[in-house]
């Protein structure tokens, strides 16, 4: 059971407030999240965002319905927030989002950390589909940035 990494870097041309209340409203990562995902968060109302909210999902990954339930460990405005998976797909999903002043605006980092399940099955997996996915996904969400938010 190896643990994977991804890492992400984007400069946006925005007051770190401004990107920080942006990827705090849970409501925007459905314009983050490929189309092809079918993502949608589940539960009534307005997420409200803070150390111990959970944040419940749903999507389609190859065809298959995956439910997701997610727990933000760390919370610090304008600085970084952590959210952990609780259950889904993945044996372990840390994503630590951080936020730093830039020359240019604001520097947002993405890093997840991940396991899959099944052992050496999981690992194939890996090899197979699943990092292709999650930098597919990932190169989606930087254009939707882009897009979004200039």
């Amino acid at each position: 059971m190896s643990e994977h990494a991804l890492e992400r870097q984007q400069v946006i041309r925005r007051a770190r407030s401004e990107v920080f209340a942006f990827f705090a409203d849970a409501r925007n990562l459905e314009a983050l999240t490929p189309p092809w995902l079918r993502f949608g968060l589940t539960g009534a109302g307005t997420v409200e965002m803070g150390a111990g909210t959970l944040i419940a999902y749903r999507m389609r990954v190859h065809g298959i319905p995956v439910r997701w339930l997610t727990r933000i460990e760390q919370w610090q405005p304008e600085s970084v927030f952590v959210d952990r998976q609780l259950r889904g797909p993945y044996r372990l999903w840390h994503h630590t989002h951080s936020f730093q002043q830039h020359a240019e605006g604001t520097l947002m980092v993405d890093r997840v950390r991940y396991v899959l399940p099944l052992g050496p099955l999981g690992e194939l997996a890996h090899l197979a589909f699943v990092r292709r996915d999650l930098r597919k996904i990932f190169d989606y969400r930087r254009e939707a940035v882009k897009r979004l938010l200039g």
